[in-house]
């Protein structure tokens, strides 16, 4: 025989054996996976001894899959998905064989990978796919036997769904398998977005772990995922991951078969399974970018929760400290002192645990022993550099005021997505005045720090009932990151205690939450996207850590694993703010109403139960009746003459798009002349033409207004469609001159000085800043808003947008001669409409509000109206009685006389709750109320279903607020006088 075909036979003989060997120790799952692969396999038939000289063998490499075959070794799978960690995942089947491969001692590992993600808005037709009866059948049969609990009224679209996503999947795949993937995602959906089970296989020496995740991490998921099955010494076997989408986020869908190494089982309720929850879960939560995760968590040093706790320990550090000294507590300097002594930084996950583990009190020895040792090491903490010790002694003792001030966390709920931390606000007494010199003078009713893996942020109320909305301000670069971070507990604050004085006139005092989402590391455009699934993410998450600690019963946390030292229940009402969209309103509202919070789905304003803001334009119809008003002062009937006004906001914004509409549909005689939002500046001299800005109003943004309709002398500044040219970024503007349009692009620093300048310098008769970020106007640009001849370039300032002008730039810019109508008096109909909303949530069915909505709604507007009118008027009326009191001086006392009136009348109330339905008082509580619920009795005798905190609150904020707008103080005093004789007369007698 020739060498040539003794060769053939060699190669044919291992062919034969190659392919018997992988019949015996592959898994037939396998072969059914690869039925549609039939190259690769083949390919791995007669190349498989290959791997005895090379490290991997690629059966497939197309864009959309690859498919290698390994030496199964450590890390074998973390090599190959870190050569493509920023591709996106749909697919991923690893297995292994049972044995070792032919002439060698390691087994044999293959993975495939699928790369085709389907978009949201390819899911959204699965109503119209025609599925294989067949197959239908089949894994409808399955999901029966297999999982009897399963809705079967969700299986069609569940199907369906999958279908869209993956078809390749569910045909070839067993109805086994497709039925459990659906159970999963059913599971994940009905759990809040995580759901682990693991059941055993009929190797008993092997578990099946289903794990499936709603909007999972997007980067590097599964190979964090593959390093937790490491870490707790937990071998894969087989595993079969999915990612999906439903038509609005992704879901992860893992199945894994692993098997303990050292022998142990693993199964429900051993500390193995225990240990696998808590890792699992807190996937959501650690980052693998995350120093502690690369460095602590990878090595043993740390669990993957204690690393999370140390991040958020850092995230509240910064933030309490830096926005003060961002100098010298910068981002970099409190993260360095966690990560130079991980020891320290345990240390501090010790007393944490000591504290709140459910399975240890205060009261324990443990916890007194734990203070006293971290006590002791922050006080001795010396490296021989004084300036950086020093530095460090401060962050440490940050954190040690933190975890003793923290009077409730769900650290220790294991279904997690975000960390709470309900916090008493002496803390902040306790950092002192060096930390807190900077913030209004006023100690907040409570505060709560949340912590997820995308961000993190405050919570911070004013009252024990207490309102306001929630705000998640996109980082999209590491220096908006570093700079918001720097400032958040501030302005998060200031928000908040402006609230408060906003809040005057209703039963529930200021509060505000602003959350910070980390979008640094996406690509802009391409993964825009991504950024919106992280908002929902955050948001998502927040709200069930926000409910694990505030759904009680009977004033303490429902939940066992939150350990809760402030044992009352406390209603916080929420409203959309600043990147919360519609579907998250509703999403909010029904986790609330399913967790049982107290407040059920009066938690969040603006629902379609509710009274949305933007449609109503209710914060808007306060703002426009402060500048009626206030126009008037000056002169000018808005109704009838001839004025000018510019707005920050654009058209289409709930504030400054209602404030526009209501202008253009009542003002005949109004010139709009400038007009910055987000996407654009519009300047017109002549004011912006009625028919096209009526067209994009609520609608549309400002890039959208059709250029030709601009006057002679106008131009638009496009902030969108900037283009590049070579390293020069380049703005669009658009001039209309007499002979018609003009376009130029300009360069960023011209752009940025025009479109800054625009507020300043534009002169009419009134401004309202509806939109833009907080203290754009502050001490050191305030002399820009006047012009060169010593005028402002608007006489009256209506504030629309919360703190968009600091303390100090009203005072000054107000002795200059601007009267300034600040945002806690002129936009608080917003606010005010939540309340009524909150009332409606309590007292009607969803069916009744949703039959009576728009008459409902009037008679709010109503009281909208005449709660702007009230202040307006006695703002200007103290005003002319004292001109040496600046008009914001003035709407701040009158907030603090109605809140001092508040919150004396509601301890009286709380002393004496008999007295609420008392007839005088249950005429009060009813006359606060819209004209449907207190004329029709049958919603009227309801108020009695109230909370008892909300019937103190009613009556104190009615009542307070009507002894200032209505009240005569010297009558009042007169009669408070008289009274108190009468009584002291009536003793000696």
């Amino acid at each position: 025989m020739s060498s040539k075909a003794n060769a053939r036979t060699i190669r044919a003989n291992e062919l034969i054996e190659n392919r018997k060997w992988l019949k015996e120790q592959i898994t037939p799952f396998f072969f059914n996976s690869m039925q549609d692969e039939p190259e690769a396999l083949a390919l791995l038939e007669r190349e498989l001894r290959s791997l005895k000289t090379n490290r991997r063998l690629i059966l497939a490499d197309r864009d959309k899959s690859l498919i290698l075959a390994r030496v199964n070794e450590p890390g074998s799978l973390y090599d190959s998905l870190r050569h493509f960690q920023d591709r996106e995942i749909s697919y991923a089947m690893i297995t292994h064989s049972d044995g070792p491969m032919p002439e060698m001692t390691q087994a044999l590992e293959i993975q495939r990978f699928e790369f085709d993600r389907k978009a949201n808005d390819d899911i959204k037709a699965w109503r119209e796919v025609q599925l294989p009866l067949p197959l239908t059948r089949k894994v409808a049969t399955q999901l029966r036997h297999s999982y009897p609990e399963f809705d079967m009224k969700e299986f069609d679209r569940l199907l369906k769904t999958l279908w869209l996503n993956n078809e390749n999947y569910v045909r070839i795949s067993s109805p086994l398998r497709v039925a459990q993937v659906l159970q999963l995602q059913q599971k994940a959906t009905r759990s809040g977005g995580l759901y682990l089970y693991v059941e055993p296989t009929p190797d008993a020496k092997i578990s099946r772990v289903h794990f499936a995740v709603a909007n999972p991490p997007q980067k590097e998921f599964l190979l964090q995922l593959m390093e937790v099955f490491n870490r707790l010494d937990l071998g894969v076997n087989r595993a079969y991951c999915l990612t999906i989408s439903n038509g609005v986020h992704p879901y992860f869908l893992g199945t894994f078969l692993v098997n303990r190494r050292s022998g142990e089982t693993l199964e429900p309720g051993s500390e193995l399974f225990r240990k696998l929850q808590q890792e699992l879960y807190n996937t959501q939560i650690v980052s693998t970018k995350s120093y502690t995760y690369r460095e602590f968590v990878t090595a043993g040093v740390m669990t993957g929760e204690e690393a999370s706790l140390v991040n958020a320990f850092i995230a509240f550090c910064h933030t309490n400290l830096a926005h003060n000294q961002p100098d010298r507590f910068g981002l970099d300097d409190v993260q360095s002192a966690f990560h130079a002594h991980p020891e320290m930084s345990l240390q501090m996950v010790k007393l944490f645990k000591a504290r709140f583990d459910p399975a240890i009190t205060e009261s324990s020895p443990v916890y007194g022993s734990a203070l006293q040792e971290t006590l002791q090491a922050v006080n001795d903490y010396n490296t021989g550099h004084r300036y950086l010790d020093e530095v460090r002694r401060t962050i440490y003792r940050c954190c040690l005021i933190f975890i003793t001030h923290t009077l409730k966390t769900n650290f220790f709920v294991l279904e997690k997505q975000a960390i709470a931390f309900r916090l008493s606000p002496t803390y902040l007494t306790e950092l002192g005045a060096a930390f807190t010199g900077d913030l209004p003078q006023a100690t907040p009713f409570r505060v709560t720090f949340f912590f997820s893996r995308y961000g993190f942020g405050y919570h911070i109320g004013f009252s024990d009932i207490a309102r306001g909305g929630w705000r998640t301000v996109i980082a999209r670069n590491g220096d908006d990151f570093i700079t918001n971070a720097n400032t958040i507990f501030r302005e998060n604050f200031v928000l908040a205690h402006t609230q408060h004085l906003k809040n005057k006139d209703i039963y529930e005092g200021g509060s505000k939450l602003v959350l910070i989402l980390d979008a640094s590391d996406l690509q802009r455009g391409s993964e825009r996207q991504m950024e919106t699934w992280r908002l929902y993410k955050l948001q998502h998450g927040v709200t069930h850590a926000f409910l694990d600690i505030f759904v009680t019963d009977n004033g303490i946390a429902r939940s066992p694993a939150v350990v809760d030292y402030y044992r009352e229940d406390e209603p916080i009402e929420l409203g959309p703010d600043e990147n919360m969209h519609d579907s998250m309103i509703e999403n909010i509202a029904r986790l609330s109403k399913r967790r049982g919070y107290i407040l059920g789905i009066g938690i969040m304003s603006s629902k379609e139960v509710g009274i949305n803001h933007k449609e109503y334009g209710v914060t808007s119809t306060g703002v426009v009746k402060f500048a009626e008003i206030t126009m008037a002062e000056l002169g000018i009937d808005i109704y009838r003459d001839r004025f000018s006004v510019k707005f920050t906001g654009g058209p289409n914004g709930d504030v400054a798009g209602n404030a526009m509409r209501i202008m253009l549909e009542r003002t005949p005689n109004v010139a709009i002349k400038l007009i910055l939002d987000g996407t654009a500046a519009l300047c017109d001299p002549e004011g912006a033409d009625r028919r096209e800005l009526s067209r994009i109003v609520l609608k549309q943004d400002l890039d959208a207004f059709d250029p030709q309709a601009l006057h002679p002398g106008g131009f638009l500044l496009y902030r969108s469609g900037s283009r590049r040219e070579g390293l020069r970024e380049l703005y669009r503007k658009v001039s209309k001159t007499n002979d018609g349009l003009r376009e130029e692009w300009i360069s960023t620093d011209e752009f940025s000085r025009v479109y800054a300048s625009l507020p300043f310098t534009v002169k009419t008769d009134l401004f309202i800043p509806a939109g833009g970020r907080p203290e754009t106007i502050d001490k050191d640009n305030w002399q820009n808003y006047f012009l060169p001849n010593g005028a402002p370039s608007a006489g009256a300032i209506v504030e629309g947008a919360n703190s968009f002008i600091t303390p100090e730039a009203r005072v000054q810019l107000q002795k200059k001669g601007v009267i300034i109508m600040r945002d806690a008096s002129a936009n608080k109909c917003g606010v005010i409409s939540s309340s009524y909303e909150i009332i409606a949530n309590l007292l009607l069915s969803e069916a009744e509000f949703l039959a009576h909505k728009e008459r409902y709604v009037q008679d709010v507007l109503e009281i909208l109206e005449q709660r702007a009118a009230d202040e307006a008027k006695l703002i200007l009326k103290r005003h002319r009685e004292q001109p040496g009191l600046l008009c914001t001086e003035i709407s701040d006392a009158l907030s603090g006389e109605i809140n001092e009136h508040y919150a004396t009348i509601y301890r009286f109330f709380q002393k004496r709750p008999q007295l609420c339905m008392q007839p005088i008082y249950k005429k009060a509580i009813l006359s606060h109320l819209p004209r449907m619920l207190r004329e029709e009795p049958k919603y009227a005798k309801r108020i009695s279903r109230l909370p008892q905190k909300y019937l103190f609150a009613i009556l104190a904020a009615e009542i307070g607020s009507s002894l200032v707008y209505r009240g005569d103080r010297e009558a009042d005093f007169e009669a408070t006088l008289k009274g108190h004789l009468a009584r002291m007369v009536g003793k000696e007698l």
